[in-house]
């Protein structure tokens, strides 16, 4: 079992930029796949990012490609989202996920582990 929690969300104005961070702890951190997704108020959970175990692949949504990076740093069990040319769309809370034993995936059902988010807000 991995526990997942996120920070770095906050209050900024579109253009601006934002790295959110989630730190891991339990089982082997290389061990995940990790993921990105981001609800907005009465909307489903949509993917965002991912990367694979080794840090080598990653894989984005349409909306966010070539704005956003995903990377990580397995010494410190740390997944990052940087956000880069925000929008006002990209209002949401920014979950992060755990999937073990996949490679990258946009899929909401591979990941078994999830943090509790963290609110992003882009004003106009």
């Amino acid at each position: 079992q991995v526990q997942l929690v996120e920070s770095g969300g906050g209050l900024v104005q579109a253009g601006d930029s934002l790295r959110v961070s989630c730190a891991a702890s339990g089982r082997t951190f290389s061990y995940y796949t990790m993921g990105w997704f981001r609800q907005a108020p009465g909307k489903e959970r949509q993917f965002v990012a991912a990367i694979n175990r080794a840090g080598a692949r990653t894989q984005y949504a349409d909306s966010v490609k070539g704005r956003f990076t995903i990377s990580r740093d397995n010494a410190k069990n740390t997944v990052y989202l940087q956000m880069n040319s925000l929008k006002p769309e990209d209002t949401a809370v920014y979950y992060c996920a755990a999937a073990p034993d996949v490679p990258v995936t946009p899929w909401v059902r591979d990941y078994d582990y999830w943090g509790q988010g963290t609110q992003v807000t882009v004003s106009s």
